[in-house]
This record gives structure tokens, C-alpha cells and sequence, in this order.
């Protein structure tokens, strides 16, 4: 099996493949961490969806609304993207339509694959074990920052490599993973000191929000395995 990362959705067709890989989508700051704490705390399912004037067409409908355009929460929404939102009492046996700048874009972009699941630092245990098990290809899919490359997203996909090629036997021989690892080995030791300087890590910060971001690179906070049915266009949990 191989492992493989993809910078950017814009990347992504070059990398797409007709057998059966797992595509992990991965948006660190904040969409797939926002997910993965909302189906812990029991949501039914997430409605991802690409664009703002669905995300406000499920609102009229009465469906509960997440997201986020440029860092700013939907002036409809009933949650912004930071995962502290979406608490228990809140999305308890709920459908929760999210849409965002990056993570659904993601989403969209690779939802006809073969099996896409939902990764980020809080649920990479999960994510690990549920690809050696399944013993088939892997491609992390980094949301990134409108099709433009990120940091965080990358260091996920450099840990995920990690795990998959010392407990899975994985080959990481591309170029694209070699990086991504290589920046983790880097990073790993104290991840918010490595991403100090980045982007998005300003930009949280220029909104008031750079308190989530430790948060969202804490490895195994929460246990569950996303999974997208291209059937049904949900995520729940496997």
C-alpha cells in the first residue's frame, strides 16, 4: 500500500485515481476538527455543502446551520466552524448542515471517490487504524486555504504518513509525502511554535479565535471515524 499527500484541492485531479484509495480530507483549521467534535457529541449526521446559498436554503428548512465565509460565521448560522460550538445539548441526534471557505470545497471536490473519510489531529488514531485495516491506498486531501497550500493541513498529512509507514508498512516514496514528513519531524516536538508565523494562524488570530488553535492540532481528542456516503451525501460515523 502507499501513502500519498495532496497539497490543495486545485491538486487534486492530478492525484485522483480509479481503484479503491481512501482520500482523507483534512481541514485542520477548523472544518473536518469542527466535524469530528460534533459527531462525537452525537450529531446523526453533517450535510456537507459547498456553497453559502445552500448551507441558507437547509436553514429554511429548519435544519441546524454551521460554517463560515473568510473566517466569519454565517449571519444565519446557528454555529460558526469552531469546534467548542458544537456541544452535546446542542447537536444530539441532529443533522447538521456545515458549509466553509475550505473543508467542504475539499469535500465536494472528491466526493465520487471510493471511500472518503474525515481526518484531523483529534481523531488521527481513528483515521490510522481504520486505513491499516482496510489495507488499500491512501491520499491525504489538504483543504488548505483556497486551493493555496497550508501548513497545518500538511503537518497532518506528514503524521498520518508517520503512523502508516511505521505500524502499517505503508510506502511513502513520493515526493509530496516526503515533504510532508519531513516538516512534521520538524514540527511535531511543539506544533504551535512551527505554525506561529503561518497564514491562517494570523488570520484566526485577527478574528479572535486563536485560542482554538491548540486545540485543533491536540492529537486523539475524540474517537470517531467519519465517513461520507456519496448515496446520501452525509457524514456519520462508522
Amino acid at each position: 500500500m502507499k501513502i500519498d499527500v495532496c497539497f490543495s484541492p486545485a491538486l487534486y485531479p492530478y492525484y485522483k485515481e480509479d481503484g479503491e484509495t481512501i482520500v482523507v480530507v483534512v481541514d485542520i483549521f477548523r472544518a473536518t476538527t469542527s466535524m469530528c467534535m460534533a459527531l462525537n457529541n452525537g450529531a446523526a449526521s453533517i450535510i456537507p455543502v459547498a456553497t453559502v446559498e445552500e448551507a441558507k436554503a437547509y436553514k429554511d428548512k429548519g435544519y441546524l446551520v454551521g460554517g463560515e465565509r473568510n473566517v466569519v460565521k454565517f449571519e444565519f448560522g446557528d454555529f460558526g466552524n469552531t469546534p467548542s460550538e458544537y456541544t452535546r445539548e446542542k447537536v444530539e441526534g441532529k443533522d447538521v448542515v456545515i458549509s466553509t471557505t475550505n473543508g467542504t470545497h475539499a469535500i465536494d471536490m472528491a466526493e465520487d471517490c471510493s471511500c472518503l473519510i474525515i481526518g484531523s489531529f483529534s481523531n488521527i488514531s481513528a483515521v490510522a487504524d481504520f486505513c491499516i485495516s482496510q489495507q488499500k491506498n491512501v491520499l491525504v486531501l489538504c483543504a488548505g486555504w483556497k486551493d493555496k497550500f497550508n501548513l497545518e493541513d500538511t503537518l497532518f498529512g506528514g503524521a498520518l504518513t508517520e503512523i502508516l509507514v511505521q505500524k502499517g508498512g505503508y510506502n511513502a516514496h513520493f515526493d509530496a509525502a516526503g515533504v510532508a514528513l519531513s516538516m512534521w519531524k520538524d514540527a511535531k516536538s511543539d506544533i504551535m511554535k512551527y505554525i506561529a508565523n503561518g497564514e491562517h494562524m494570523k488570520r484566526l488570530e485577527a478574528h479572535n479565535l486563536i485560542d482554538v488553535a491548540d486545540f485543533c492540532v491536540t492529537s486523539d481528542t475524540v474517537k470517531v471515524l467519519p465517513v461520507y456516503d456519496k448515496k446520501t451525501k452525509k457524514i456519520t460515523v462508522l
